[in-house]
């Protein structure tokens, strides 16, 4: 499996950590000077690693994901780096309670 799927993996735990340390989501992306600017970096990062197993043609890999979540993600990573102060909060808050656990789910059962 790809190394990349590990390092998403570690990704979604570094947020789940800040979350954690702020004692929950809205906290978190509240910080605008630790853990608000962490998480969306850790957001990037997945994105990137989605285009890389892209790029490299994965396609074993890009198989086990949904289509769609793997363009959200890269279009979450554009709207990070391209507007960073129009930043949509709410979106943030839902992709950190609703899609980072159903890809770390994905994540395990492909590791298992």
């Amino acid at each position: 499996m790809s190394k990349r799927i590990d390092i998403i993996e570690s990704k979604i735990e570094k947020i789940e950590q800040i979350v954690k340390k702020a004692g929950n989501i809205t906290n978190a992306l509240s910080d605008e000077t630790i853990y608000k600017p962490a998480i969306l970096m850790h957001l990037v990062a997945i994105a990137e690693q989605f285009q890389k197993i892209q790029n490299d043609l994965d396609l074993e890999t890009l198989s086990k994901f949904d289509k769609e979540d793997i363009r959200g993600a890269i279009a979450v990573r554009n709207f990070i780096a391209h507007d960073y102060e129009g930043i949509n909060i709410p979106l943030i808050e839902n992709i950190i309670r609703e899609y980072l656990p159903k890809l770390k789910k994905t994540i395990q059962s492909i590791k298992s």
